[in-house]
Protein backbone atom coordinates (compact mmCIF):
# COMPACT_ATOMS: atom_id res chain seq x y z
CA UNK A 1 0.00 0.00 0.00
CA UNK A 2 2.76 2.39 1.02
CA UNK A 3 4.65 1.88 -2.34
CA UNK A 4 1.01 2.28 -4.28
CA UNK A 5 0.90 5.48 -2.57
CA UNK A 6 4.41 6.39 -3.74
CA UNK A 7 3.72 6.03 -7.26
CA UNK A 8 0.46 7.67 -7.52
CA UNK A 9 1.64 10.56 -5.64
CA UNK A 10 4.82 10.21 -7.91
CA UNK A 11 2.33 10.22 -11.07
CA UNK A 12 0.56 12.93 -10.21
CA UNK A 13 2.83 15.53 -8.83
CA UNK A 14 5.31 14.96 -11.37
CA UNK A 15 2.67 15.15 -14.26
CA UNK A 16 0.10 17.68 -12.48
CA UNK A 17 -2.98 15.52 -12.97
CA UNK A 18 -5.75 14.82 -11.39
CA UNK A 19 -5.97 10.99 -10.37
CA UNK A 20 -9.28 9.49 -10.14
CA UNK A 21 -9.01 6.80 -7.72
CA UNK A 22 -11.74 4.08 -6.56
CA UNK A 23 -10.61 2.23 -3.37
CA UNK A 24 -11.83 0.59 -0.47
CA UNK A 25 -8.79 0.98 1.65
CA UNK A 26 -9.42 3.78 3.83
CA UNK A 27 -5.48 4.60 4.96
CA UNK A 28 -4.70 4.50 1.25
CA UNK A 29 -7.57 7.32 0.57
CA UNK A 30 -6.78 9.58 3.42
CA UNK A 31 -2.93 9.53 2.87
CA UNK A 32 -3.01 10.46 -0.74
CA UNK A 33 -6.10 12.40 -1.48
CA UNK A 34 -7.18 15.99 -0.69
CA UNK A 35 -10.73 15.57 -1.41
CA UNK A 36 -12.93 12.61 -1.78
CA UNK A 37 -16.79 11.65 -3.27
CA UNK A 38 -17.85 8.18 -1.11
CA UNK A 39 -20.36 6.58 -2.85
CA UNK A 40 -23.11 3.97 -1.13
CA UNK A 41 -24.54 1.37 -3.66
CA UNK A 42 -24.43 4.17 -6.20
CA UNK A 43 -25.37 6.92 -4.27
CA UNK A 44 -23.28 9.92 -3.16
CA UNK A 45 -23.08 9.34 0.82
CA UNK A 46 -20.67 12.75 1.41
CA UNK A 47 -18.17 14.61 -0.59
CA UNK A 48 -15.59 17.01 0.49
CA UNK A 49 -12.04 17.39 2.17
CA UNK A 50 -10.46 13.62 2.80
CA UNK A 51 -10.39 14.40 6.33
CA UNK A 52 -14.16 15.30 7.21
CA UNK A 53 -15.40 12.63 4.76
CA UNK A 54 -13.79 10.04 6.87
CA UNK A 55 -15.19 11.27 9.79
CA UNK A 56 -18.80 11.31 8.62
CA UNK A 57 -20.71 9.44 10.99
CA UNK A 58 -22.62 7.71 7.61
CA UNK A 59 -19.13 6.94 5.73
CA UNK A 60 -18.00 5.49 9.09
CA UNK A 61 -20.89 3.38 9.54
CA UNK A 62 -21.07 1.91 6.09
CA UNK A 63 -17.38 1.60 5.08
CA UNK A 64 -15.98 0.59 8.82
CA UNK A 65 -19.12 0.03 10.60
CA UNK A 66 -20.29 1.32 14.21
Amino acid sequence: TAELTETIRLVRDRFHMTILLIEHDMSLVGGLCDEVTVLNFGTTLAQGETSAVLHNPDVVRAYLGD
